[in-house]
């Protein structure tokens, strides 16, 4: 086989000495504190069969799209599902994606324009700043959270620009996925309105969490009608695979016209679109998997209060829950230590999240049991105190 060029090799070979290497993991039989399954959705035999049985009803008997949406693969099961995520989530339209790492590249890479500015917290994911670094508009990180440096921005670039920009976007996370904690929606959205800037919310980690149905903490708030768009993704919470923008009709055809990851590409197959459909449909039904989440997230938050664990922890209320271990090779040897003990829990390490920074990551489900997060957390204390 031909060989890595040097520069390459070389950066692998620097990766490996800053003990930040990465590996596919290998899957062991452990208590999942790692995945995104919220509500046990991916693992659920009745969601398997009840999307089986769909498609065997309706007579949908191919295994792919056969092409891009816009050539030959949009089948009738986007529109039933997409009308579906839109009266749900009380929004005008809604366009699926193959993932939410394509909505956000699509979004941002197409709808903010040359003379525009975007806005986005520090912190946001790297598909959101993949998607923007693919944008004509100048764009600027604010402070993690911290609305008055963000105003700052605003007015700063109000005051300083030549030719006054066209559209602010701000664009931040419901809650976002390496610290668990949520921005103050509601300051957010008064801050967007007095400065009229379009306003943008990835909930890929809200979906199934918040809510009473799991719809998400902008509606949970009542707060869907004051927002531009909504990227909503489905291979966490909902345990299938894509994303939607959810926004107005005028957006969607947009979206539909200029966005490149959708455009360029082979739609989802029936198969995984009739599984987001049957998903949605259990979120209706299925409060008692987004109860045990809610009690379990306040469960670990006692438990970790009790055992003197909380100054580790960055503040949340999700599923996420961080225990901040500076250094890749301190945090990397407790993770292995609770792995031993039988609890698959992951280190985060930099470049992923800043030096000094590094953290243990646990995501909590509905099939955690009180027995097993109070005792990750007894193994958390053994390891971290002694």
């Amino acid at each position: 086989m031909v060989n890595l060029p040097k520069i390459l090799s070389d950066k692998l070979e620097k990766r490996e000495q800053n003990n930040a290497f990465r590996k596919l993991p290998v899957y062991k039989d452990l208590v999942d504190f790692s995945s995104n399954d919220y509500l046990g959705f991916a693992k659920s035999e009745t969601i398997f069969n009840q999307t089986h049985e769909y498609l065997l009803e309706n007579n949908i008997k191919i295994n792919g799209a056969t092409g891009s949406r816009l050539i030959s693969g949009n089948h009738n099961l986007y529109q039933i599902t997409e009308e579906v995520l839109a009266h749900f989530h009380k929004s005008e339209t809604a366009l699926i994606f193959n993932s939410g790492y394509d909505a956000n590249v699509g979004f941002f890479s197409s709808v903010p324009q040359r003379n525009d500015v975007i806005l986005y917290d520090e912190l946001c994911h790297a598909s959101i700043r993949d998607g923007i670094l693919m944008s004509n508009a100048k764009s600027y990180k604010f402070q993690h959270n911290d609305f008055e440096n963000l105003e700052k921005l605003i007015t700063t670039q109000l005051e300083t620009r030549n030719s006054k920009p066209e559209t602010f976007y701000i664009v931040t996370e419901s809650v976002f996925s390496m610290d668990g904690d949520s921005p103050n929606l509601e300051e957010l959205v008064t801050l967007c309105q007095k400065y009229n800037c379009y306003l943008v919310i990835d909930e890929a980690h809200a979906l199934g969490v918040f809510g009473n149905h799991g719809e998400g903490l902008l509606q949970s708030q009542g707060l869907q009608d004051k927002v531009f768009a909504r990227i909503m993704t489905f291979g966490k919470g909902l345990g299938c695979h894509g994303a939607a923008i959810l926004g107005s009709q005028e957006l969607k055809n947009y979206l539909v016209n200029f966005a490149r990851s959708f455009i360029y590409t082979t739609g989802l197959s029936p198969h995984s679109v009739a599984t987001i459909l049957i998903a949605y449909q259990n979120l209706i039904s299925e409060k008692e998997a987004i109860e045990k989440l809610k009690n379990n997230i306040q469960l670990f938050n006692q438990e970790k209060m009790q055992m003197g664990l909380k100054p580790l922890f960055v503040y949340s209320k999700s599923s996420i829950q961080c225990a901040i271990i500076p250094g890749n090779e301190k945090v990397k040897a407790i993770a292995t230590q609770l792995q031993e003990n039988g609890f698959d829990v992951k280190a985060i390490l930099s470049p992923t999240v800043p030096e000094g920074q590094e953290r243990l990551r646990f995501c909590l489900h509905s099939y955690n049991s009180e027995k097993e997060i109070s005792d990750v957390l007894k193994q958390l204390s053994l390891s971290v105190f002694n």
